[in-house]
């Protein structure tokens, strides 16, 4: 629901990886921005109804995005998607980050868009302690954003592991993920996603963030 720049963009991107996709907007001229190539269903309508969402195809949804403009709109659009379809993926959109934590609670997915990109912005800007992206069920294991000196530039992967302890998952280079191998050397920009122990997290920080030992190679 909702065909602004971020649906459009999550329905072609849905729609690239072998997925049939319908899109709902209350406003027609609001499709244009799906390009000639989409195949999918554009249904105009309002996005949170019940007749609308069947025209979409709601009975046959495997997932449910809700990014309209509205935070109410998208949060009433997800709960009838998941409480009278029984679609099991619904994620929505929310402006307020109090709301989003209050449906976060609730059961409901929600994307703080405000907070998200002040914290990524933040992230991008400042020396900031790493924050997990993902804890495995056990809670031991997580996957972490870490801060790199500039002095790692041109060290291998399996250098930078050895020092730490721990996996780099992937690294984003200039916009693009990066799966890197043990030869793999860090550049200047890339962001290190750090698969790690929690309790190890803390000193692996202090160590990426300062130089590293001449005796490493």
């Amino acid at each position: 629901m909702g065909c602004g720049r971020t649906g459009s963009t999550l329905a072609q991107l849905v729609e690239d990886r072998g997925h049939t996709v319908a899109v709902v907007d209350q406003n027609p001229d609001a499709f244009r921005r799906l390009g000639a190539g989409f195949e999918g269903r554009r249904v105009v309508g309002v996005g949170y109804d019940r007749d609308t969402l069947l025209e979409a195809g709601i009975q046959e949804a495997f997932a449910f995005a809700a990014v309209s403009s509205g935070d109410n709109s998208n949060i009433l659009a997800a709960r009838v998607a998941r409480e009278t379809f029984g679609v099991s993926k619904v994620v929505a959109r929310i402006y307020d980050p109090g709301r989003a934590e209050v449906y976060q609670r609730l059961g409901i997915p929600t994307v703080a868009t405000v907070r998200w990109t002040a914290d990524q912005m933040a992230r991008r800007l400042l020396s900031v302690d790493a924050t997990a992206e993902y804890r495995d069920a056990s809670g031991s294991v997580i996957l972490a954003e870490v801060q790199v000196h500039l002095g790692w530039v041109g060290r291998r992967m399996a250098t930078l592991e050895a020092a730490v302890g721990g996996r780099v998952a992937f690294l984003t280079r200039l916009g693009e993920g990066l799966v890197p191998g043990p030869d793999t050397v860090y550049q200047e920009g890339d962001l290190v996603h750090l698969v790690i122990r929690e309790t190890e997290l803390e000193e692996a920080q202090k160590l990426l963030a300062a130089a590293p030992a001449e005796e490493l190679l």
